[in-house]
């Protein structure tokens, strides 16, 4: 079989950008083989001291966030540096960044600016709400997008206060659909010879997976409101409590699929129930029909009832702490846990590539470095070198 590169081997990619959504784009298109260069000033990415760190006091979060890129160090606040990082933005595929809009602009470092030299550049662009509007200005951030989103408003149970959802989930949207925008401005280049502006919005990219929220709202001026673990949609797709103590997920909504549960639980009469006979009955009496599931699922251990609906082909499983994610044979079989390296010998846990291919290969190749550790390298690279002091740091 031919050996292929990786699907974005040859796009060079800065990446202007902090936390978490910004550089959760530059890992995704990293990935897919990108080479993808980081710029940080002295202190580096405030990431760096989000949770636990390792013994060079660099979180671990950061190393496997930002897996895969090279690290150049520059202060864009210094007129000498954001010339130096004008020049490598220019001889890039992909600018992208994360700023309050407007700041690269006074920089330098827009989008206009950099098309009028490279009209083929793709600048992306990841903010709270987008580069115009009476919010372009305000400070953006993924709790935020979430809560104005609706995310957070149908999230929790209904006689409780509404609560976040375990991690920083619009900042990933965000980071998905960039790359989304990103991958598609570049094959249209190759049509147009023309590169184009991706404007991505925290809130936007949030509402977007919002799925029903929006058209019945419309059509029928219903307000989703929270409901604990219950679809408001079909049913039952919930999670139910354990003989050992833990929660299983089940999800038997079709009619076929509930058939074949009410069987697998030894009721098969409940699929003749008029309250249970079709989707729109169950979703009626979703609390009689989850609690006829949760009396069943209490007289037996999460791995015998996992078993029980696998072979009756009913979806199921067990909700997961990340220890039992780890050990599940089915993630160990895939290779879905990786280790890589950092410039410090640190070993780093870290997730495979998604998505996989058949031909082309993706990339894994290390975790985050020290702040600056490729500027000589890529400078060098770059053929810039000679233009700047070489007292900025980074590999000599």
């Amino acid at each position: 079989m031919i050996s292929l590169r990786p699907p974005l081997d040859g796009i060079r990619v800065l990446e202007l950008g902090s936390s978490v959504a910004g550089p959760a784009a530059g890992r995704l298109l990293a990935d897919l083989g990108a080479d993808v260069l980081k710029v940080e000033s002295d202190e580096g990415d405030g990431l760096r001291t989000w949770g636990p760190p390792a013994a060079d006091g660099t979180s671990w979060w950061f190393k496997s966030h930002n897996r895969n890129k090279r690290f150049v160090k520059f202060d864009l606040h210094d007129e000498a540096d954001r010339a130096t990082v004008r020049e490598i933005a220019l001889r890039c595929d992909v600018v992208l960044e994360n700023f309050r809009p407007g700041r690269l602009d006074a920089w330098g470092l827009g989008y206009e600016s950099l098309r009028a030299e490279n009209p083929r550049i793709v600048y992306a662009s990841i903010s709270g709400y987008g580069q115009d509007g009476p919010y372009r200005d305000r400070v953006g951030f993924g709790n935020i997008a979430e809560s104005m989103s609706g995310l957070r408003y149908i999230t929790g149970y209904p006689d409780r206060p509404p609560v976040r959802i375990g991690i920083s989930l619009a900042d990933e949207l965000a980071a998905l659909y960039c790359v989304v925008g990103i991958q598609a401005a570049l094959l249209a280049r190759e049509r147009d010879g023309v590169g184009d502006y991706v404007d991505i919005s925290l809130l936007e990219s949030s509402f977007a997976l919002t799925q029903g929220m929006l058209p019945e709202y419309d059509a029928l001026g219903i307000v989703r409101e929270r409901s604990g673990n219950m679809h408001n949609a079909v049913a039952p797709s919930n999670i139910y409590p354990t003989r050992d103590g833990k929660y299983i997920a089940i999800g038997a909504n079709a009619n076929s699929l509930f058939r074949r549960f009410a069987a697998a639980m030894g009721r098969p009469e409940l699929a003749e129930d008029p309250r249970f006979r079709g989707n729109r009955e169950r979703t009626e009496h979703g609390v009689e029909i989850d609690a006829t599931i949760a009396e069943w699922t209490r007289t037996l251990d999460v791995a015998e009832i996992a078993r029980i609906l696998a072979e009756a082909h009913v979806p199921s499983g067990p909700v997961y702490s990340v220890a039992e994610i780890v050990a599940d044979a089915q993630v160990q079989a895939r290779g879905v846990v990786r280790h890589v390296e950092d410039d410090a010998g640190n070993r780093v846990a870290t997730t495979a590539p998604v998505p996989r291919f058949r031909a082309h290969p993706t990339v894994l190749d290390h975790a985050a470095r020290s702040v600056g550790a490729d500027t000589a390298e890529v400078l060098q690279e770059l053929g810039i070198a000679g233009e700047r002091d070489m007292k900025i740091g980074g590999r000599s």
